[in-house]
Formats: C-alpha cells, sequence, structure tokens
C-alpha cells in the first residue's frame, strides 16, 4: 500500500543582492540545492536535468527516502527559472518557479512556487496521520533553505 500527500507551497523574500548575483545562484542548480537541508545526493542527469535523492527519514526497514527529478529552465531576460518533473523517476513528482526582479542596485524580489506530489509505501489509514507531519517537515526544509540563500547573499 502506499499514499500519496499534496503540497502546494509559496514563498517570497527580498535578498539584499543585485539581480544578476541573485539569478546566477538561482540558475545554477548544483550550487543553489547546496543550500538546501538534507538533500543526500544531487545527480546531474544531463540535459539540464537532476534527481534530488534527500536523507532518508525514519530507521532501517521503516525508513523512508524522498527521491525525484526535474528538468529546469532559466531565462534571465524574463526573470524566471522553472523546473518540471521527469516522468519516472523516484517516488515524488515536483514542478515550480523562481520569479526574479530587481527591486535596487542592491536589493532583489524573488518569489519561489512549488508543487509536489510524494508517494510513500505506508498504510492509507495512515494519510490523516502523516500527511501533517510531512507537509510540515517540507515547509521547514524550504523555510531554511530561503534563510541559507538569503544569508549566502
Amino acid at each position: 500500500m502506499a499514499i500519496t500527500v499534496s503540497i502546494e507551497l509559496s514563498r517570497e523574500l527580498e535578498i539584499p543582492a543585485g539581480y544578476d548575483e541573485v539569478f546566477d545562484l538561482l540558475a545554477d542548480v548544483p550550487r543553489s540545492v547546496s543550500h538546501f537541508p538534507k538533500v543526500d545526493r544531487l545527480v546531474d542527469l544531463g540535459g539540464n536535468a537532476y534527481r534530488w535523492e534527500m536523507e532518508k527519514v525514519g530507521v532501517d526497514k521503516h525508513a523512508i527516502q524522498t527521491v525525484y527529478a526535474c528538468t529546469y529552465h532559466a531565462d534571465k531576460a524574463a526573470g524566471t527559472i522553472t523546473w518540471q518533473p521527469v516522468k519516472g523517476e523516484g517516488n515524488a513528482e515536483v514542478s515550480g518557479a523562481w520569479t526574479i526582479r530587481a527591486l535596487s542596485d542592491s536589493a532583489t524580489n524573488v518569489r519561489f512556487q512549488t508543487s509536489a506530489r510524494l508517494t510513500v509505501p505506508l498504510p492509507s489509514l495512515l494519510k490523516l496521520a502523516i500527511s501533517p507531519v510531512i507537509k510540515h517537515e517540507f515547509n521547514g526544509l524550504v523555510d531554511t533553505y530561503m534563510n541559507n540563500l538569503k544569508n549566502a547573499l
């Protein structure tokens, strides 16, 4: 048996750095991901596609690992970086976008939006109990990521 948990998430923040510096960091997937917590491995699949392998959560045979892959597209003139799921990779599908806008020479507004569908091998009876835990964990990871990015710039 398996359950699927859907997550929609949006964050917006102001970063005290210029547009080019912010865009270049976010568009460089390995560099950007280095600021995301609990990533075990990032695998370059070629064609600007990457597989995220998150750290395992749980104990022994009850450990769960989230794995997914996305293809990234950066458009500096439009101020967007988007990602779409690579079908058949892992146990999750993730899509989303960064929208980046210069506020001044030394300040940039970034908006992060993502949607995720995670399938975990648990009985459906646990969905009501597990879904809020998974969503809370994902929100915490993204909040840490945002803080890490802001501190890196």
